[in-house]
């Protein structure tokens, strides 16, 4: 139950809108086009079972995690929610 001015359903849709854009930008970040046999960043082998699991994979494991813990969220709701605000 929604209260105040807002429509009865209207935090589960900001939920899954939430969610949506979250799907939409991983998907966004797969790796696309043609792949490497050597990682981009160390040169190191990218194994074949990596290759075939991730076609157009173009970092090893290793490479690849660095660069995940590099990621940033800047932690705002962009969507306006009150509660986000709050914080």
């Amino acid at each position: 139950m929604a209260g105040g001015w807002s429509r009865d359903g209207a935090v589960q849709d900001q939920i899954e809108d939430t969610v949506n854009d979250a799907i939409r930008g991983a998907r966004a970040r797969m790796p696309a086009g043609d792949g490497l046999e050597n990682c981009e960043d160390c040169g190191e082998i990218i194994p074949a079972g990596r290759r075939e699991a991730l076609p157009g994979v173009r970092t090893c494991v290793s490479c690849q995690g660095r660069r995940d813990k590099a990621v940033v969220h800047s932690g705002i709701n962009r969507r306006g929610s009150k509660d986000s605000q709050l914080r």
